[in-house]
């Protein structure tokens, strides 16, 4: 059996499996309640580079897939007319950018659509570095909803500076145990060994809702509440896969889902896309592009 599998088995008893019968029971906000685009909410994305612009995209069109009504992007400026073009659906801006093309400040402009969003999410396709830390802590600070912080963006010192800023404004955080492993300052062998208890101890002291990703997903809430996901495939292990999970998420709480209700739903439903993916393509190569657009026929 392998460590990941015996790892979920554990778990289960401190936890509540991801299934058909938990999620009936937690619904998402219905849609047809909503009678505009304004009404299912507002994502902005922060993320993407001149090198990596297409993670900002993935994202983006992510979260539209789940339902979010209206999509904001903010990348760095020499790559915001060629993603305005490759995504109609978003209005884009350009945020200041360093010589390697990485965004550098988050500007007034940057700011003001953080505060006017239902959901942010920040880091797909950021390096993780001082300028990433400065545009992360501004984001949070500015944002009046819940962010979700993912790749670059989960920097512990910008969580610790946000938080301080915030108080109980609600984060979701998306490492795998690479980037979790950075967080803690410690080797991916431990993260690997106990996923349960590192994700649950993460969400409890940080006060932060935790989706550990992997073959096997924990997901913990800051009050002790666990879920795991362990119907994912082996194909989700594909470049650009973890940007279209928090774009989900991101997109879910914008309807109007709870932080943990949407990390719990959207690691599902990223869970089941690559199911269907490989079923109809093959066990590998399927794009990360191409997982999007199976979820809305996967929700209620």
């Amino acid at each position: 059996m392998s460590t990941a599998r015996t790892s979920a088995r554990r778990a289960t008893g401190r936890a509540r499996t991801i299934d058909a019968a938990l999620l009936e029971r937690w619904p998402l906000p219905d849609p047809r309640g909503c009678g505009s685009k304004e009404e299912r909410g507002r994502v902005l994305v922060i993320g993407g580079s001149v090198q990596v612009p297409g993670a900002a995209m993935l994202a983006g069109i992510a979260a539209l897939r789940a339902g979010a009504g209206k999509l904001q992007v903010a990348t760095a400026a020499p790559a915001a007319l060629s993603l305005a073009i490759a995504l109609p659906e978003a209005k884009v801006m350009g945020l200041p950018a360093d010589r390697d093309g990485e965004i550098r400040l988050l500007g007034r402009a940057g700011a003001h659509a953080a505060a006017h969003a239902r959901a942010v999410l920040l880091g797909p396709g950021m390096d993780p570095g001082i300028e990433t830390r400065r545009v992360v802590t501004a984001a949070v600070t500015a944002a009046q909803c819940t962010v979700v912080l993912d790749a670059g963006a989960l920097d512990l010192r910008a969580l610790r500076a946000a938080r301080g800023r915030r108080g109980d404004a609600s984060l979701v955080l998306t490492p795998h145990a690479g980037e979790m492993a950075a967080l803690l300052d410690t080797d991916e062998a431990a993260v690997r060994a106990d996923p349960a208890g590192i994700a649950r101890n993460c969400a409890q002291s940080w006060k932060v809702v935790v989706a550990l990703k992997g073959a096997v997903t924990h997901i913990a809430a800051p009050d002790g509440r666990m879920w795991i996901n362990t119907a994912g495939s082996v194909a989700l292990g594909t470049s650009g896969s973890g940007d279209v999970l928090a774009g989900l998420i991101a997109g879910l709480v914008a309807r109007g889902a709870s932080p943990e209700q949407a990390a719990v739903w959207g690691v599902h439903l990223h869970a089941k896309a690559g199911a269907r993916l490989s079923r109809r393509m093959g066990l590998v190569g399927f794009l990360a592009r191409e997982i999007s657009a199976e979820v809305p026929g996967l929700m209620p």
